[in-house]
């Protein structure tokens, strides 16, 4: 009987860690380890693209805001500088809360970019993902969409991609006309998706005398909702402390019923009346800034009934992300 002559394998060429792309689960990993992808490179991959960043706008020029856009705010858009200046052909690049059609980017006919924040993400780092859907779109054909994608897990973040010393000034709109220059000449797709989002918007005012603190209209009340900077359980400690003072509110008919979490920071909520509009509103909010900044800046233990207060808060907390 012949002997068998041992076969040899041709060894594939190898590649660092950092050059190995994203491919299928089930493909063979582009390292050349000869396992599959999801065995091999692609654990550390799946790992990055779970593991939650639970403050992913930190660092950025108006984080409080971002926040408020992602989380609160129907329509309103904000110019992003970049670090590196704007591409050849890109006039401009807007952060937008929604796009038509959920769209994660749009590169619209004349070269510039609106950048959808809304949208689900494919990881836990939502900045990651948003950074790899503008390097996308920076470079995509005008007048065409960008779509949703998982982004390498070593992939740059905004905060790599942003100009971090420019301004971030939110303007907020009744309506998502800002989607397309002429919005009567829309395409009868963008023009229904137009018609739903206007229809679902709630009026919303963002104040101009606090930040990141954004009115909005309901039928039954209105609401104040404020996106603050300050570390969670010093700011508790805070409106605790004004709460248990009756110093709280905003003014006659007015309450904090609560807070939220959302991307790492703390939203406190107020009731409103009807009646209160945004503009009646400036005063007291700028009012009650000063007493919270008071309040942070004590560091007295909690006296019981604040302590009450606190855990009344507490209790009327949830977490939105």
């Amino acid at each position: 009987m012949a002997k068998k002559r041992p076969q040899t394998k041709a060894k594939r060429p190898q590649i660092t860690d950092g050059e190995i792309p994203v491919v299928g689960a089930r493909e063979p990993c582009p390292c050349g380890s000869g396992r599959r992808y999801k065995a091999c490179h692609g654990r550390a991959a799946a790992q990055a693209a779970t593991e939650l960043v639970h403050r992913p706008f930190e660092g950025l020029p108006g984080e409080c805001d971002w926040v408020a856009l992602r989380e609160l705010v129907p329509a309103a858009t904000a110019e992003l500088a970049l670090k590196d200046g704007l591409p050849e052909g890109v006039p401009s690049v807007t952060l937008a809360t929604v796009l038509p059609m959920a769209w994660p980017a749009l590169r619209r006919d004349d070269g510039s970019v609106l950048l959808g924040l809304q949208n689900d993400t494919a990881s836990g780092d939502i900045s990651r993902d948003l950074a790899d859907t503008l390097q996308r779109a920076l470079t995509t054909e005008p007048g065409t969409p960008v779509q949703g994608r998982r982004a390498p897990a070593d992939g740059p973040r905004l905060q790599d991609l942003i100009d971090l010393d420019s301004a971030f000034e939110p303007v907020v709109h009744s309506g998502f006309e800002f989607w397309v220059p002429d919005a009567e000449n829309a395409t009868p797709e963008v023009a229904a998706s137009l018609e739903r989002a206007n229809a679902a918007a709630i009026p919303t005012v963002r104040l101009t005398g606090v930040d990141a603190a954004y009115w909005c209209e309901t039928p039954d009340k209105n609401h104040l909702r404020w996106v603050m900077p300050h570390p969670e359980e010093q700011l508790l400690d805070a409106l605790a402390r004004l709460h248990a003072a009756g110093t709280s509110s905003l003014g006659e008919g007015t309450r904090l019923v609560g807070s939220f979490r959302a991307h790492g920071l703390t939203v406190p909520v107020w009731d409103l009346p009807s009646s209160v509009g945004a503009e009646e509103i400036e005063k007291p909010a700028a009012e009650f800034a000063e007493r919270l900044a008071a309040a942070l800046a004590t560091d007295a233990p909690l006296t019981p009934d604040e302590r009450r207060a606190r855990g009344g808060l507490t209790n009327r907390q949830v977490t939105l992300s």
